[in-house]
């Protein structure tokens, strides 16, 4: 995936913003809350950092190419990066961003959801 397909993919998603910080790394938010973080990584690879459940990153920190997310993952939190080939094929990677879009979405309060258009239809008249 390319830098370009990853913004469109990202931005795709409801209620994300992006902006660019850290050192020049592009930042996916919803609601504030970042769900995504990419950039280069030394051996000119996009790298794209992610949360994802518990299992998941049991799974994914053993995987070539992934790792848990240099800073986040030290600090007790569930966010891979796949950093290298092998790593994820493009339709996994884009499963993994939306899973996490909505792991960081469903944590936001219920007003800031309904506000952003967030709440699944069940949930929308609780």
């Amino acid at each position: 995936m390319t830098p370009a397909e990853l913004k469109d993919f990202c931005l795709s998603l409801p209620a994300t913003s992006h902006v660019v910080q850290w050192g020049g790394s592009d930042v996916y938010k919803v609601g504030g809350k970042v769900f995504a973080v990419a950039g280069w990584s030394k051996e000119e690879h996009l790298a794209v950092s992610f949360k994802v459940t518990a299992l998941a990153f049991e799974i994914l920190q053993d995987q070539p190419g992934c790792r848990p997310a240099p800073y986040l993952a030290s600090r007790g939190m569930t966010w891979i990066q796949h950093y290298a080939p092998p790593g994820l094929n493009d339709e996994a990677l884009k499963d993994y961003l939306q899973q996490s879009h909505r792991l960081v979405a469903d944590g936001l309060t219920k007003k800031k959801q309904r506000e952003l258009g967030l709440l699944r239809a069940e949930e929308r008249d609780t």
